[in-house]
C-alpha cells in the first residue's frame, strides 16, 4: 500500500511539473519547433518544443521535459547551416509538406554537435534572420 501511495505521488509530481513547463512556456512564448540531434536514423528522435531567442543563443524547450533549464543551446556565433531539405519517409507522421528542415553544425570550440530543425514558414524566417544578424567574424574592433 505504501509503495502505491509512493507511485502515485512521484506520478502526480511529474504531471504538475510538465504542467507547470507547459504554462510557463505558453506564457513566455517562442516559436514552435521540432528538433533531433544527428546522426539519427529515418523519423527517430525527433522532439517537439519551442525555441526563444536571448541575444547570441537560441534556447529549445522540449515540450515532454521536466527540466527548468533550456534541453539545447545553440550558440549563434559557431552555428552553420549545412543543408535544408523537406520532410521523408516516416517524418510525415509528425510533419506537414510545408515544413522545412535545417541541418545544423554548432562549430563552437566546446560544441561540434550535429543537429536538425523542423520550421514552418514563420518560425524558418524568425529563425534565418535571427542567425544572419549575427556579427561577421570579419568585423572586429580597432583598440586605439
Amino acid at each position: 500500500m505504501i509503495i502505491m501511495v509512493a507511485l502515485i505521488g512521484v506520478l502526480l509530481f511529474v504531471v504538475v511539473m510538465m504542467c507547470y513547463r507547459l504554462y510557463k512556456l505558453r506564457q513566455v512564448g517562442g516559436t514552435a519547433a521540432i528538433m533531433r540531434d544527428i546522426p539519427a536514423v529515418g523519423g527517430q528522435g525527433w522532439r517537439h518544443g519551442v525555441i526563444r531567442y536571448r541575444g547570441g543563443e537560441a534556447q529549445f524547450y522540449r515540450l515532454s521535459s521536466i527540466r527548468w533549464w533550456p534541453d539545447r543551446t545553440l550558440s549563434r556565433r559557431g552555428l552553420e547551416i549545412v543543408d535544408r531539405r523537406k520532410p521523408r519517409g516516416d517524418e510525415f507522421d509528425i510533419m506537414t509538406d510545408e515544413i522545412v528542415i535545417l541541418e545544423l553544425r554548432d562549430t563552437g570550440p566546446d560544441r561540434g554537435r550535429g543537429y536538425e530543425v523542423a520550421l514552418d514558414r514563420g518560425a524558418l524566417t524568425a529563425f534565418l534572420s535571427w542567425l544572419e544578424s549575427r556579427p561577421s567574424p570579419r568585423v572586429r574592433r580597432r583598440t586605439r
